[in-house]
């Protein structure tokens, strides 16, 4: 599969960057220990397979997903094979005491990098799965900056996501007000971060659904309304290293909005993807009609698509990866820019965001409205809107 044609695109996002860092990138790397949480999903395996290959001198890996694990290491030995520094993978929760107690005994390191965190829209449909990110997107994050500060890390690199500049849904909300949390944490230890576009196919995602729907011989279902700026997985993986080697305290990295990040919809990538596979699309006016189908237009080279317009909570009408309020350093990198952040700590409302949620919990009981008043609240111009549709009801 070429996934950069599939995304509208001839050549690698970020390879004269990249280029031109090479060398001090690998000498940093290779005399440095590194801690990657998260990073069996997609965007950490990536950013893992990119430190793996710049040989480090200590790389230890965590991943709530066992699964993932074994894939994860079965491609780097596949791939690049072995170094001399110390490689470990771990399958543990990051909330979990057994965590705290592998940190403890084995903590030092000179980078941390933190990519677990629930990215999914769908995940707002109830008021329990919101409440478990919120503490995967918010408290862990700032449990484990704690950690490494105690630690003496010497810096400390957290994925954001494009949806927190403007937020219209609960994740994208959640990532912001992790951020605020950043920002009190960064009077410790150097901190910075990257709101990036989709990545590609990566697991959970709608492209990679296309992959499992023309395994499973089931119908192509996307959105005709949606336009999205993608990166592949290893660029996800370049920027997020290039953000935590490179970005100074609260820097923000993200990818130049130029002619060379192409927006495109679902379904004109769905269109290509089939394209790519020899089969031609074939427009169905009907889920069932696509299900019905599916099971004889294959034989003809044909697939049957169902495209319709969004109208789900939580879907943005247009990407950003910066607000008109942020100051931007556009020059320092060829496609990469950089939001420059001065210290700005809102220390009574996250208190205030703390002393709610824990007595939520106390009460062991809370519904959605409680959280979104409280997001709110965080987040005055949050533009959240609730059409009491999503994903799950859909194919």
């Amino acid at each position: 599969m070429d996934i950069l044609k599939l995304i509208g695109r001839s050549e690698e996002l970020f390879k004269k960057d990249i280029l031109s860092k090479d060398s001090e990138l690998s000498t940093i790397v290779k005399k440095s220990r590194f801690l990657v949480v998260g990073g069996a999903g997609s965007i950490g395996q990536a950013v893992t397979k990119e430190i793996f290959k710049r040989n480090p001198k200590k790389l230890h890996v965590v991943d709530i997903s066992e699964n993932n694990m074994v894939e994860l290491v079965r491609d780097i030995r596949s791939s690049f094979g072995y170094i001399d520094g110390d490689f470990q993978t771990f399958a543990l929760d990051i909330g979990s005491l057994e965590y705290d107690t592998f940190i403890k005994s084995d903590g030092v390191y000179d980078y941390v990098l933190n990519l677990s965190a629930l990215k999914h829209v769908r995940s707002e449909k109830d008021p329990f799965t919101l409440m478990r990110m919120i503490d995967v997107n918010v408290f862990n994050t700032d449990k484990t900056i704690l950690q490494s500060i105690k630690n003496g890390t010497r810096k400390y690199f957290c994925v954001s996501t494009d949806k927190a500049a403007n937020p219209v849904n609960m994740m994208g909300a959640s990532k912001r007000i992790m951020e605020m949390f950043l920002m009190r944490r960064s009077k410790d230890i150097s901190i910075s971060t990257a709101r990036f576009a989709n990545v590609a196919f990566s697991d959970g995602s709608l492209l990679h659904g296309f992959n499992q729907r023309i395994q499973k011989r089931q119908p192509i279902v996307a959105p005709s309304d949606v336009k999205r700026y993608f990166v592949t997985p290893q660029e996800s993986g370049e920027l997020c290293l290039m953000s935590c080697i490179f970005g100074e305290n609260r820097d923000v990295f993200f990818p130049k909005l130029s002619e060379s990040l192409h927006l495109i919809s679902f379904a004109d990538i769905a269109v290509k993807y089939l394209k790519q596979l020899g089969y031609e699309p074939f427009l169905c006016d009907s889920e069932d009609e696509a299900r019905e189908l599916v099971n004889t237009l294959p034989q003809d080279k044909k697939w049957p698509c169902f495209f319709t317009e969004s109208d789900t909570t939580g879907e943005k009408d247009f990407e950003e990866f910066y607000t008109n309020k942020e100051t931007l350093d556009l020059d320092r990198f060829h496609n990469l820019g950089v939001i420059k952040n001065e210290l700005n700590i809102e220390e009574d409302k996250l208190e205030f965001f703390e002393n709610t949620i824990s007595s939520l919990r106390d009460a062991k009981e809370w519904n959605k409205s409680e959280i979104v008043d409280l997001f709110h609240k965080m987040i005055p111009d949050f533009g959240h809107k609730e059409t009491g549709k999503y994903l799950d009801s859909k194919m």
